[in-house]
């Protein structure tokens, strides 16, 4: 009897924190980010080991570019889930570009950190496009001397390719970007429109022929 009237008493405050959690998680689903904070972390207090509220603060902070708050919240979600691959690549992603804000120096201590948690992603799932994606550009983007390579990138892109043709096709094209080979670019990037691509593709190669090749009259072709 004890027990059943501590359930009663109890209830009504579960039934208004779930309830609060729906409201947070809803107004985060339409994209109301500064409405759903205050309801997340009020909810969070009350259950410091929801994962879904701890995701969905640090998607928060990532959208606002609070990198050192999003850092913080995914730390705390590989910890506490380190199964979990998608906490990895949010963290890595985070990290990374936290690390694009600060001085030289210090970057380059945080980018062995960075692949990391990306590597680890693809470890726990290898089918995840966006670490892979993550891995093709930071193996652009860094110093060979830390470990950039375009061989690195390519690899990356080939797994890509494995898993979803308009990936890899579009990441080849822009492999073939970065190193200003543009008339490959364009190939890459008509076979991932061919492939399905219309609109990511269609950006892609518009953007190549007015910013890189001085085209823009083929630009004015494509439809997006």
């Amino acid at each position: 009897m004890k027990r059943l009237i501590f359930f009663l008493v109890l209830l009504p405050s579960l039934i208004f924190s779930q309830t609060n959690f729906e409201k947070g998680e809803k107004l985060f689903r339409d994209g109301k980010y500064e409405q759903a904070q205050p309801i997340l972390e009020n909810y969070l207090k009350e259950n410091p080991s929801n994962l879904k509220a701890i995701e969905y603060l640090g998607d928060i902070a990532g959208h606002d570019k609070s990198w050192d708050k999003a850092i913080g919240y995914y730390r705390k979600l590989k910890q506490m889930k380190p199964s979990e691959a998608n906490y990895y690549y949010k963290y890595g992603g985070s990290l990374g570009m936290k690390a694009k804000e600060v001085n030289k120096f210090r970057a380059l201590g945080m980018i062995g950190e960075v692949k990391e948690s990306f590597e680890k992603a693809i470890t726990l799932n290898p089918k995840h496009i966006e670490a892979h994606w993550a891995l093709v550009m930071l193996y652009l983007q860094i110093p060979s001397i830390i470990g950039g390579s375009e061989s690195k990138a390519l690899k990356h892109s080939n797994e890509l390719y494995k898993l979803s043709p308009v990936d890899g096709y579009l990441s080849k094209g822009q492999i073939e970007e970065y190193f200003k080979r543009y008339s490959s670019a364009e190939v890459q990037y008509k076979k991932a429109i061919a492939a399905g691509s219309t609109k990511k593709g269609s950006q892609m190669l518009t953007n190549l022929y007015i910013n890189k090749m001085n085209q823009p009259e083929k630009a004015a072709k494509i439809k997006i």
